[in-house]
């Protein structure tokens, strides 16, 4: 599977948040039929609490909101990280 880079962005936030934001283009397939694999993710280093959003195979696109699992409908990368940092926004209080 070649992937190219399309958007990366890491950051520390207020010394105890981290987040980091990946997103690929790569070949459509059964495991990726959108031609996209992300991995975005926002935790809080001290409490361990965190939003991640992924599409990583068998699973396919879903939210990941501490211990909790739901499913989540890709439609471009713009929305992707809209939806990330209103996740952020509503479940760790953190505007990003």
């Amino acid at each position: 599977m070649k992937a190219t880079l399309v958007y990366w962005h890491k950051a520390r936030i207020h010394d105890h948040y981290v987040m980091a934001m990946e997103i690929f283009n790569v070949d459509r397939s059964s495991r990726y039929p959108d031609g996209v694999k992300y991995g975005l993710i926002f935790t809080d280093t001290r409490t361990g609490k965190h939003v991640l959003m992924d599409n990583h195979h068998p699973k396919g696109p879903h939210i990941h909101l501490n211990d909790q699992e739901l499913p989540y409908e890709y439609v471009n990368e713009d929305k992707l990280i809209r939806d990330f940092r209103e996740l952020v926004l509503t479940n760790m209080e953190v505007k990003i």
